[in-house]
């Protein structure tokens, strides 16, 4: 059985990927140091999968303790999710987005070159584009200017894995550009749910639509889009971990062409905040406490993919659409 070194497994997307692993037969390893994460997600993977996954609390900063885990375990390959995340702390605490997120991607790959492990799937994000001057993007848009540092450093860590697959040719890597992970799994067990307070919208919805928060504030409603707010491309959660899988298995049976490649994640269509809310009323029957607040710094005003590179090579289509993402959110909210 393949073993695949899941990094950042307790997290959002990290923990609902390792479920789609197991459920397609592969082992599983996590690696976490839980800054932003919960060990008790693993418990919920258990009631779902009925494997019990073994974690290390790790920082991944640390490459002497970094190595010991791939010392210790036989790894086929490495699902790369470990990073700091949010648009707006990127913006006021740079320095320590640079160091965790492109520091912590260096150790690994060191590690993948020590101990030869070939195959590496690296989180990317839709920020890399930056204010797309065409939509939807390709995987081949050229990068705008990054709009925070979170941003700026998933820019940098993949042209760090281009940079180290050209001397190390055995090495096979695929960038997944997601585009706005949300909802939940549907048994309820197991979502978003960081340490710090989430700044994503699913869930600042569903906080307040439970009472956890006051209101849920429009950053800006003065954009040049159809109803002045912001255009993202949501996709569920589950979707997006079983791409993973189809990534891994994809690279595992060598039928990449180039070793650095790179793909969209998304629906494929754009909906806008308040598309967003009002989509949450209706597939919940809730309403929701919203106001139009002024624009959030780092914020790009419309981004969603084009998804036939995906579909055509990795045979990957999501099958969920943004009603599924608020209702799977809510149960998992309750």
């Amino acid at each position: 059985m393949k073993k695949v070194l899941v990094t950042g497994g307790c997290g959002y997307i990290g923990s609902h990927t390792i479920v789609d692993l197991i459920n397609n037969g592969f082992e599983v390893i996590s690696v976490d140091n839980n800054i932003n994460s919960d060990l008790k997600v693993l418990e919920g993977i258990r009631e779902i999968t009925g494997k019990r996954v073994k974690n290390y609390t790790i920082d991944l900063c640390d490459l002497e303790k970094t190595k010991k885990i791939f010392r210790n375990e036989k790894i086929d390959g490495i699902i790369h999710f470990a990073a700091l995340k949010s648009v707006g702390d990127s913006v006021f605490q740079p320095i320590q987005y640079f160091n965790n997120n492109l520091v912590s991607l260096l150790n690994v790959l060191t590690c993948c070159e020590e101990f030869k492990v070939n195959n590496f799937i690296f989180s990317s994000s839709c920020s890399v584009y930056g204010n797309a001057k065409d939509l939807p993007v390709m995987e081949d848009t050229p990068f705008e200017e990054a709009e925070c540092p979170y941003a700026r450093t998933k820019q940098m860590g993949e042209k760090i894995i281009h940079d180290f697959c050209v001397p190390n040719k055995d090495f096979k890597a695929i960038n997944l550009r997601y585009f706005n992970p949300a909802g939940a799994h549907e048994s309820g067990k197991i979502g978003e749910s960081s340490r710090n307070a989430p700044t994503n919208l699913v869930p600042v919805i569903t906080e307040t639509a439970v009472g956890k928060r006051e209101e849920v504030v429009v950053f800006g409603d003065d954009y040049d889009t159809r109803d002045g707010s912001c255009i993202r491309d949501y996709i569920h959660v589950m979707d997006l971990a079983n791409a993973h899988t189809k990534a891994y298995q994809y690279l595992h049976d060598n039928k990449n062409s180039d070793n650095c490649e790179v793909y969209n994640l998304g629906i494929g269509e754009g909906v806008s905040v308040l598309e967003a809310i009002a989509a949450f009323e209706r597939s919940t029957d809730q309403k929701l406490n919203y106001r139009i607040g002024p624009r959030r710094a780092g914020d790009v005003v419309a981004i969603y993919a084009n998804l036939e590179n995906a579909s055509s090579k990795l045979g990957w289509k999501p099958t969920r659409n943004i009603d599924d993402i608020m209702r799977t959110a809510w149960v998992w909210e309750q």
